[in-house]
């Protein structure tokens, strides 16, 4: 009788087991950083069900643009990202490489 109850229970431990491996992932998740005194401000979300996923990334870059990245995947067409730039680069106004490079 006892080894009948430990297989039973073997089983069930597989079978669950199993079933978690297996199981439809479904998720959603967002975050975001905007500091004022590095001037680091990036944000980010994303949702999943099953086996599709979107979601979407900003970020502020050096240059002052904003980078904006919007994303799914699948299992059909992979990973397809599409990729915005917003804004004009600007560079700091200073002195120039070559006035730098003189003074070493």
């Amino acid at each position: 009788m006892f080894k009948l109850i430990a297989l039973v229970a073997c089983l069930a431990v597989v079978v669950s087991a199993y079933e978690d491996y297996h199981s439809h992932p479904k998720y959603k998740f967002e975050y975001g950083v905007k500091d004022p005194h590095t001037h680091d401000h990036k944000s980010a979300w994303e949702h999943r069900d099953g086996d599709h996923v979107h979601g979407q990334y900003t970020l502020d870059e050096a240059d002052g643009t904003h980078r904006i990245v919007d994303y799914t995947s699948d299992h059909k067409t992979g990973f397809q990202p599409h990729v915005q730039r917003k804004g004009h680069a600007h560079h700091p106004h200073g002195e120039s490489y070559a006035n730098i490079h003189q003074h070493y």
